[in-house]
């Protein structure tokens, strides 16, 4: 259960790097979103989602334990979920989408399972 353990500190550090990464270089996020900001409106909701949220989800489950752990869990379903639509829906089968999809998945399955 120590590996399990590891993984979803993993999972959970990596959420707040990346909105670590969008907080402070906006612009990084186009290389893997395919989001471009054209204005300062832009930016800052890139700052906001994509740094901000993307932190305090990562954060969370050092403050709230397990079941913030399996909150961010299903997060990341619920966005693999979509994303998988979306893919089809929207003709976006490129391999970004696919890794990003992947990624998820690995991600809300760890953070999910009980330990």
């Amino acid at each position: 259960m120590i590996i399990l353990m590891v993984l979803k500190i993993i999972a959970a550090i990596g959420t707040a790097a990346t909105g670590l990464l969008a907080l402070i270089k906006p612009t990084a996020v186009y290389g893997f979103t395919g989001l471009l900001a054209e204005n300062a409106r832009g930016i800052s909701e890139i700052r906001a989602i994509f740094g901000g949220l993307f932190i305090a989800l990562g954060i969370a489950p050092f403050i709230f334990g397990e079941v913030a752990y399996r909150v961010l869990g299903f997060g990341y379903l619920a966005i693999a979920a979509v994303r998988l639509i979306s893919i089809f829906l929207d003709k976006s089968s490129v391999s970004s989408n696919w890794i990003s999809l992947a990624i998820e998945i690995v991600f809300g399955v760890i953070l999910i399972l009980r330990w």
